[in-house]
């Protein structure tokens, strides 16, 4: 069985585009902990070949991958040409995936914390109310009106002032309604197609305690899902916690599983 190998990075070098596939050059830092007598490895280069279709529909160009950072989902390959394969190692992509950058994450952040403030310095509904009362009263004050005319004045602008205060708080607890998923596992955000989930390749290398797995797999088979949600990284999707779960997910065939997303730091 092949092994899975998983890269994240930018090209180091120009796109080359082939009939069908398209290739790039890619390296990561070698192993830190190489044997005793072994030369350490600073860098170790790949090759990556992408089908053109796959490629396309991540939106990257010749350009922009040179600058993006993406992550390789695939697997070793030695069936590659010399002259086509530069790098120490050919890499079969099956999932391609851009990453999002640091710069434009930290500057949406900046955006939404301006866009805050300047929420904050706007007049609420309440305060544009309390100012057009005050002023109500001060003309009533110098105009000669009869008290029941102020009393009627008063007891509108009484009703008028409460609606403004409730409907924000309404607002509110509409928001933070969670979503409505029936026979889920508690503590479920979402549900995700399988086929979208990335997993590491340090999850690749274990294999699950076999009397464990078999538990959940009768549990599902009980009840019609997963004991407890996997937990994945928001945006990028891929699995941080719950490999046993996906392993059962995956062998009894579920086209989506319940997840808990975790943000990126």
């Amino acid at each position: 069985m092949p092994h899975k190998i998983t890269l994240t990075g930018s090209a180091t070098g120009p796109l080359r585009e082939y009939d069908r596939y398209v290739a790039f050059d890619m390296r990561e830092k070698g192993s830190p902990s190489a044997p005793k007598g072994l030369k350490k490895s600073t860098f170790i280069s790949y090759t990556v070949f992408v089908a053109k279709k796959a490629f396309n529909k991540t939106g990257l160009t010749k350009k922009s991958i040179m600058h993006e950072k993406i992550l390789i989902q695939g697997e070793p390959t030695l069936d590659i040409p010399i002259d086509e394969c530069p790098g120490e190692v050919g890499v079969i992509c099956f999932q391609i995936t851009v990453l999002p950058n640091k710069n434009d994450k930290e500057k949406n952040e900046s955006d939404t914390k301006k866009e805050t403030k300047q929420e904050v310095a706007k007049p609420s509904e309440g305060q544009k109310n309390t100012e057009s009362t005050k002023q109500e009263e001060q003309e009533e004050q110098q105009a000669p009106v009869s008290q029941s005319a102020a009393n009627e004045q008063k007891k509108e602008a009484e009703t008028v002032q409460p609606e403004a205060k409730e409907a924000p708080v309404q607002e509110k607890k509409a928001e933070s309604k969670p979503k409505n998923l029936p026979n889920q596992p508690k503590g479920t955000q979402d549900l995700v197609s399988f086929d979208e989930i990335i997993v590491p390749e340090e999850f690749l290398k274990t294999r699950p305690n076999p009397e464990k797995t078999q538990k959940v797999i009768d549990f599902v088979k009980r009840t019609g899902r997963l004991d407890e949600p996997l937990t994945i990284e928001k945006g990028s999707k891929i699995l941080k916690d719950g490999y046993r779960r996906y392993v059962v997910a995956k062998t009894v065939k579920m086209e989506q599983v319940p997840v808990v997303y975790e943000y990126q730091k």
